[in-house]
């Protein structure tokens, strides 16, 4: 992976470092290297979140794209996942998505899909980086007919609730869901297919006005849709983020319910039901050891990847697995889609409220989640943090510390510059203890290089 292209492709403050002139360049440069060879259907897809840098870098990415002789079908305002399908099931050569996930209104991001609606591998990214930087030396220009066109798709939206519909065998009549929307790409998708399955929807956060995406709401902080469910007397809460790819829910008590648990109560019920491909399941090196152990006491395998959806996308092809995702909400199901769905996820977890009869207090309560400790530290240097001898030595010796009863995780952010510390063990206090002490060295680290 080169140095434009992070975990979830090119992110950027919008207007300074994700300028129009770079957004036209890797539309350029990615619509001539995944067009060039055999390449039957010349059209690539251009879905944005709600952010206001959204209509700016979608006119600069299909000028780009359009001026190596590639058309571009705008599909507006839809999840990212909902990219992802559209892109496979109407055999375009691409799709792009234009979003910066759950960060705030100033970023936004640039990521593609190839034509069977997966994340492009980083080989591809790497010979778009390279025609990027090199000038396009070699890449055409044509003119007159052979340039490029842009076309809408009218019912995109409808397509994508058509076929998140077509995965569900069972109606959601009898719950009351409350659904925060976090302003983003899931505000009408979300309502519409809960309530057109049957569901009582009461939408929060689905007023987007081109900056409010994310803002104290969404599923990195679900403070009003716990407050929200509680109040309303509804059966169950779910928290997208900005593009819609992941979801946090929460029991009709106002307790969260993570990835983690969301995977755990799944894949229970697909393995009960022979539904479990290899009775595996992935996870990220983040998933909760309570996770785990539940697991495993279902007699299921548990194999583990480091941080990043598509990496777990990279194992479970490997395996040949068809389950997987991260606590932080991205649940990635093969049989339907490509990518982690947020929306997808929503209606699976539902589906087993439904068959199985249980709240959903009940199922999360299947897993006994251990201390986790979670901080974010802003650095200036990932890289040199990362290679310090002073921090791999502070792991060791806390991990010793432990003995075996818990673990220390700390990982740079794959697109922001933070310094993720992760401690888990039984005793809180002591991590409390241990995370300080991390979080301390690394803000000395920063402050003053290694010493």
């Amino acid at each position: 992976m080169g140095v434009m292209f992070g975990t979830d492709g090119v992110r950027g403050v919008a207007n300074r470092e994700l300028t129009p002139e770079l957004a036209f360049k890797l539309g350029r440069a990615g619509a001539y290297i995944l067009c060039k060879d055999n390449c039957n259907d010349r059209r690539i897809i251009i879905g944005k979140d709600t952010r206001i840098s959204g209509d700016m870098l979608e006119a600069a990415l299909a000028a780009g794209i359009c001026s190596v002789g590639v058309n571009v079908l705008k599909v507006g305002i839809l999840p990212t996942p909902a990219i992802a399908y559209l892109t496979r099931s109407l055999g375009a050569a691409a799709g792009v998505v234009i979003s910066a996930s759950h960060n705030p209104v100033e970023d936004n991001g640039i990521k593609f899909f190839g034509p069977t609606g997966y994340k492009l591998p980083d080989e591809t990214e790497d010979s778009i980086e390279t025609a990027v930087l090199g000038d396009f030396a070699g890449i055409p220009s044509p003119t007159g007919s052979a340039l490029g066109r842009t076309y809408e798709l009218k019912d995109a939206l409808d397509r994508y609730i058509m076929f998140l519909q077509d995965t569900m065998d069972v109606d959601l009549t009898g719950l009351k869901v409350v659904v925060d929307c976090a302003n983003g790409a899931a505000y009408k998708v979300a309502p519409r297919v809960l309530k057109e399955l049957g569901a009582e929807v009461i939408p929060i956060f689905n007023r987007p006005d081109g900056v409010n995406i994310n803002a104290w709401c969404g599923s990195t902080y679900p403070v009003a849709l716990q407050e929200s469910v509680v109040a309303t007397g509804a059966d169950i809460g779910l928290a997208h983020d900005g593009d819609a790819d992941r979801l946090i829910a929460v029991d009709h008590e106002g307790n969260i319910v993570d990835g983690d648990r969301i995977m755990l109560t799944i894949a229970k019920y697909m393995k009960e039901n022979d539904k479990l491909t290899r009775n595996t399941v992935v996870v990220t090196v983040m998933s909760n050891l309570g996770l785990h152990l539940a697991l495993q006491k279902a007699g299921i395998k548990v194999v583990q990847t480091k941080v990043g959806d598509r990496y777990v996308m990279e194992k479970m092809l490997k395996l040949g697995a068809r389950f997987g995702g991260e606590q932080s909400g991205h649940i990635i199901f093969l049989k339907h889609n490509t990518t982690g769905d947020g929306v997808l996820t929503a209606l699976q977890l539902m589906r087993v409220m439904k068959k199985t009869g249980r709240s959903l207090k009940a199922l999360g309560e299947q897993m006994e989640r251990l201390p986790q400790l979670l901080e974010n530290v802003r650095v200036a240097d990932k890289a040199a943090i990362m290679n310090s001898p002073e921090l791999s030595a502070a792991i060791e010796k806390y991990e010793e510390q432990l003995a075996g009863q818990g673990r220390i995780l700390v990982r740079p952010s794959g697109t922001e510059p933070l310094v993720r510390v992760m401690v888990e063990g039984r005793d809180k206090k002591e991590l409390e203890q241990i995370s300080a002490a991390m979080i301390k060295l690394i803000h000395e680290l920063s402050q003053g290089g290694d010493r």
